[in-house]
């Protein structure tokens, strides 16, 4: 079992930036593929970005490449999310995403494991 807890959401204004983090639970965090994903109201639950076992690989959507940056700590057993130049359609529910498999599921329910979310709001 993995358990994980998100934390730095908020709210921040258009241009500005914020990092999430994601703490993990167990011994076996770097055995596990990582992710964030986001959520927007009447919206599916859709892929942002992920990073392999030993953080030597990114991959990430579209719309926030360039933007967005992956990065994980093993020791810490935290993955984390930098977002700049935060435009208002990024506004949505972001989750953490852990699973076995790289690179990530496609679909959302095939990920193994899935942390709470954590608001973030971009105001224009």
């Amino acid at each position: 079992q993995v358990q994980l807890v998100e934390s730095g959401g908020g709210l921040v204004q258009a241009g500005g930036s914020l990092r999430l983090s994601c703490a993990a639970s167990g011994r076996t965090f770097s055995s596990y593929v990582m992710g964030w994903f986001r959520q927007a109201p009447g919206k599916e639950r859709e892929f942002v970005a992920g990073i392999s076992w030993s953080g030597g690989g990114q991959y990430y959507a579209a719309s926030v490449k360039g933007r967005f940056t992956i990065s994980r700590d093993n020791a810490k057993n935290t993955v984390y999310l930098q977002m700049n130049s935060l435009k208002p359609e990024d506004t949505a529910v972001y989750y953490c995403a852990a699973d076995r498999t790289y690179p990530l599921p496609g679909r959302p329910n095939e990920i193994d494991y899935w942390g709470q979310g954590t608001q973030v709001t971009v105001s224009s």
